[in-house]
């Protein structure tokens, strides 16, 4: 059984607030980059990025990352396959920026020390910062996010489930147990 923690609108509310502190913290828009982790990140990315284009009347660089390969807990070592990102997915230049990494949840932290380990491979930002949806805890790295719609504290038995209308067909954030 799913409990809704979060409506369409309140997730509206939380991404128009994250692209606020995104604009003070980098001091307008100068040199930033937007970039979204697949699957869900990506499309919070575009709703930020469409956020700022209509606040500043500015179209910052967006771009999509796919980590998948960089995942240390879902790499196979046995397949002695090279980790590869394809450098049209990020699609920016970074070299120089200050990047913003927007996915959906943090959880261990593993995500996101992946995708900065692909956009180092990609180039040399002057600075990353990572914006989510959802902080849930339980870090395994100490990693951490700038920019948090909402903390939601959880057990390791549930699972956060963030849902976007682009995919899902709707927009929420449901907090479930998982199966036993």
């Amino acid at each position: 059984m799913a409990k809704e923690i979060w409506d369409e609108l309140a997730i509206k509310r939380a991404l128009t607030r994250i692209t606020y502190e995104i604009i003070e913290k980098n001091k307008g828009t100068d040199n930033l980059v937007l970039v979204g982790i697949k699957t869900r990140g990506v499309y919070l990315a575009q709703r930020i990025h469409n956020r700022i284009q209509k606040l500043e009347n500015v179209n910052v660089p967006l771009g999509e990352l796919d980590i998948t390969l960089y995942r240390d807990d879902r790499h196979d070592a046995s397949l002695k396959q090279d980790p590869v990102v394809n450098s049209e997915e990020i699609g920016v230049d970074i070299n120089d920026k200050n990047v913003v990494l927007i996915d959906d949840v943090i959880y261990t932290g593993r995500t996101i020390r992946a995708a900065m380990d692909a956009l180092m491979d990609q180039g040399r930002p002057s600075s990353i910062a990572v914006a989510v949806l959802v902080d849930r805890g339980h870090r395994e790295l100490p990693i951490r996010a700038d920019f948090v719609g909402k903390n939601i504290p959880t057990s390791n038995d549930e699972q956060v489930a963030v849902k976007v209308k682009e995919i899902d067909d709707q927009d929420s954030v449901e907090l479930m147990a998982l199966p036993k």
